[in-house]
């Protein structure tokens, strides 16, 4: 049986893959937001968030062989959570590495972290578009303050998520909610309506939704600030899923030839 780290487009996928190569699956997620995680009659998921020890004691319990690491580019506190329980537990790990992509954009400018995005984001005097989830708001509703300026920030239609919004001190009425990908058309109707000058985002990827911001933010002329991925190590990571399925089974059979 493989433990899948999934919450992202590719999970279903993924998941599939490794149902194919007949293996037993589970699908470990964060929360219970709706996601597809296949239809194989091998495929089951688990909810609820995992540190190393918790992560450890799920794989003895259910015989885990190997661990596969699907999770969003950005959760890097779950990574290191896993790679710690791989190796206390000697349980091979591999991750995806859901690739990168370049924009050919004037107006679209990199921020090392949230603080960096928050102080360029409202430097322009116009009104946020926060896209970056409802972890790390605070930074931004601060700076807003500060400056009195108008923020919005698009989140899952999630209790956790609202209650997050609200905690940092947004108006209900600067709170969207909705299931993304978003396309062009629904990031513009949020920019006109809002009067946005900058978009914020993380360097997620197509799967994230990004480019469908940046193309919606060159129509309205708009700023984006793309918070940059935490350093992930290119080690046993794999950029599409055939290697990836391959390198686990390969990191399996070893172990078992030992």
């Amino acid at each position: 049986m493989i433990l899948l780290f999934g919450g992202t487009g590719e999970t279903a996928s993924i998941a599939s893959a490794l149902a194919d190569a007949k293996y037993k699956v589970i699908v470990s997620t964060a929360t219970d937001n709706h996601l597809d995680v296949g239809d194989n009659k091998n495929i089951t998921r688990r909810i609820g968030r995992l540190d190393a020890a918790g992560i450890a004691s799920l794989a003895k319990e259910h015989s885990i062989k190997g661990i596969v690491d699907a999770s969003h580019p950005f959760a890097s506190q779950l990574r290191e959570n896993g790679r710690k329980a791989a190796v206390e537990i000697s349980l091979p790990y591999v991750t995806f590495l859901r690739p990168c992509e370049e924009y050919d954009y004037d107006l679209l400018s990199y921020a090392e972290d949230h603080e960096d995005a928050a102080r360029k984001a409202f430097s322009f005097g116009k009104p946020v578009m926060l896209t970056t989830g409802s972890r790390n708001l605070a930074v931004y509703v601060e700076k807003a303050k500060r400056k009195s300026m108008l923020v919005v920030a698009r989140v899952l239609p999630h209790p956790e998520s609202i209650e997050a919004c609200r905690a940092a001190g947004l108006p209900e009425e600067w709170i969207i909610t909705g299931r993304g990908p978003f396309s062009v058309d629904e990031n513009l109707l949020i920019i006109k309506r809002f009067g946005i000058g900058a978009v914020v985002t993380k360097d997620s990827g197509s799967a994230g939704g990004v480019p469908e911001k940046v193309e919606a933010a060159r129509i309205e002329n708009c700023r984006v600030v793309a918070v940059k991925r935490p350093e992930q190590k290119s080690r046993d990571a794999y950029g599409n899923i055939p290697d990836l399925v391959s390198a686990i089974s390969s990191a399996i059979n070893a172990d078992k030839d030992d």
